[in-house]
């Protein structure tokens, strides 16, 4: 059986071309065309990744991206839209999603993601657990089997995404490493050319947890004109 994504779209020939697509890639679909029944699929069919437009009846894109994240569910969203408002992406992303595409989008580019994201998740799964917690710094330890970060010994709710990019940036101390190169490295998009604005929100998001102080951070630093680097 393939991997299964959950394509929630009111736009019927929108499902089709990418039903289509993603069907000849070896994909199984699941097709909702309103936002409380893009939730319960969702939630019930365990999907292995989610292609969300945020336009939809019944229930927006946002609040079905916001509710699958209360309800504890880890699945990679990818949010389809039209609009080029920069607030819109931003707050998918500060909901809960992992990558957005803006509508038109080349079936290559998406694809790309589809596969990145889940891939991502499975790496996630399938990483064989140390015996011992290795530490990131004197305050940070990871405990991989838990796929949890402790502070001070007290552990973070951190989304996927924030974990991999705390996990891979700490284990490179210093490095600097370019939003290009996180895109990447951390959500796998290979030759990553595009919009890396998931990166700036994956960052301010893992500050807040993190940090003492999220305006002047210790542990995910800013190297003005070049990127991030974790510098405990």
């Amino acid at each position: 059986m393939g991997k299964k994504v959950l394509i929630v779209e009111d736009e019927q020939s929108i499902v089709d071309i990418l039903s289509f697509n993603l069907t000849k890639e070896g994909y199984d679909t699941l097709e909702a065309l309103d936002g409380p029944t893009g939730l319960q699929l969702a939630l019930e069919q365990n999907p292995d990744l989610v292609l969300l437009d945020l336009m939809l009846p019944g229930m927006s894109g946002f609040d079905v991206c916001q509710k699958i994240r209360q309800a504890g569910s880890l699945v990679p969203i990818v949010m389809l839209t039209a609009r080029e408002e920069e607030d819109d992406k931003v707050l998918g992303l500060e909901l809960g999603a992992d990558d957005y595409i803006t509508k038109p989008f080349k079936n290559r580019e998406l694809m790309a993601r589809v596969k990145a994201n889940i891939r991502r998740v499975n790496m996630a799964v399938s990483a064989p657990s140390p015996e011992a917690e290795p530490p990131l710094g004197e305050r940070v330890h990871v405990d991989e089997e838990r796929a949890t970060i402790y502070k001070d010994g007290t552990p973070l709710e951190l989304t996927q995404r924030e974990y991999d990019l705390i996990r891979f940036l700490a284990a490179r101390p210093g490095k600097i490493f370019s939003r290009e190169a996180l895109m990447e490295h951390v959500w796998n998009y290979e030759g990553y050319v595009g919009d890396v604005r998931a990166v700036d929100v994956a960052v301010r998001r893992l500050r807040e947890k993190i940090e003492d102080d999220p305006a002047n951070p210790t542990f995910i630093k800013t190297k003005r004109g070049m990127g991030y680097f974790f510098g405990e």
